[in-house]
């Protein structure tokens, strides 16, 4: 497969596209509804509530801090980890304006 041509893309479409692919695997999914869900920093509790084991919960949270989804800071020894609500808000807006209502009643499709 080849490199994505992302010169033929507005910057917009390619934003979005990198944004859907650091949330493109459930296990980040999860993790981004456990810090929604708990609506605070999260330090280490990841492992219990997923399941899955440490170092593959560490290398999806990589992902999305280096997407800049999540936030974490170090407390001790420990990582600890929130939603950065400034990207949320972005990652809502542009998503949001994607899939607006658009009425799809009609006859307009084959």
């Amino acid at each position: 497969m080849g490199a994505t041509r992302t010169e033929l893309f507005t910057k917009a479409q390619n934003e979005m596209a990198l944004m859907a692919k650091a949330i493109a695997h459930p296990a980040r999914i999860a993790i981004l509804q456990h810090l929604v869900a708990k609506n605070a920093c999260v330090c280490g509790d990841l492992v219990d509530e997923l399941g899955l084991a440490q170092a593959t919960i560490s290398q999806h949270l990589k992902e999305l801090k280096n997407a800049g989804i999540i936030q974490g800071t170090v407390e001790g020894a420990r990582v600890c980890y929130c939603i950065d609500p400034n990207v949320w808000n972005e990652y809502q807006t542009l998503f949001n304006n994607f899939f607006r209502r658009v009425d799809l009643s009609g006859d307009a499709c084959c």
